[in-house]
């Protein structure tokens, strides 16, 4: 049976559709799940779109932690399914305590829409595993806050533990460490700025995307080999003080 993907639709998001035609394209199932929703359960995998939940308001992200739906997100994380963030969804990730640091405006406060490089880093996670380290990937971004930051005990957490899974091959944001996407402790949950979604397609562009989103479906039809936690694991590194449940 292909995978079946929650894909979570906050009031702002503007990405749902592409990541459900991403899944669908490239063998999986997808279904939109409205925030206000209290569970996931039948599915095998979420998916976090981009867009601008809530508008914005406060921070990126900081509205859409308490919506409801993000307490099953949580549980969901916490038993080992697979969870993707991408873009506004690595902001709300973050923001949930789910994934460590937090994303601020982008280096020269410009808006970034263009195709960027990035280098797969590490394999210990859903979006990389079926990826070799060192790969290069051509993947698009559209973001303001893209700017990853954190302190350097969790940096060094995050390199000591080999959980930043992408890095920029150009910093276009000023992202500290190069950093373009992470992990949790047990690889399940990642975040990442770039859109993958956006890049299936060679009529629009790079299919690199296909490369990072097919390895989440197959990581999403064997959940029986996540490690069970998401723990951040890198201490004082939520910017809204830890998941709003």
């Amino acid at each position: 049976m292909p995978p079946r993907v929650g894909v979570v639709v906050f009031p702002g998001s503007n990405c749902e559709h592409d990541a459900v035609l991403a899944v669908r394209r490239l063998g999986g199932t997808a279904d939109l799940l409205w925030h206000g929703v209290t569970t996931v359960a039948g599915f095998d995998a979420l998916v976090l779109p981009g867009g601008f939940a809530h508008g914005d308001y406060l921070r990126p992200g900081a509205l859409a932690r308490f919506s409801p739906v993000m307490e099953a997100v949580a549980s969901f994380a916490e038993e080992g399914g697979p969870v993707l963030g991408i873009c506004n969804g690595f902001q709300v990730l973050c923001e949930a305590g789910l994934l460590p640091g937090a994303l601020q405006k982008n280096r020269g406060l410009r808006f970034l829409c263009t195709t960027v490089g990035v280098r797969v880093d590490s394999e210990a996670s859903i979006l990389t595993k079926a990826v070799p380290s060192g790969t290069r990937l051509r993947i698009p971004i559209n973001h303001f806050e893209g700017n990853y930051t954190c302190d350097p005990s969790t940096l060094s957490c995050l390199q000591d533990e080999n959980r930043i899974v992408l890095r920029y091959v150009e910093n276009p944001n000023g992202s500290i460490d190069d950093i373009a996407g992470i992990c949790s402790s047990a690889g399940n949950v990642v975040g990442l700025m770039p859109h993958p979604e956006r890049a299936i397609d060679a009529l629009l562009g790079p299919t690199d995307g296909s490369v990072l989103l097919r390895s989440f479906l197959g990581a999403s039809s064997d959940r029986g080999s996540a490690r069970p936690g998401v723990s951040s694991g890198c201490a004082g590194s939520s910017p809204a003080g830890g998941p709003g449940r």
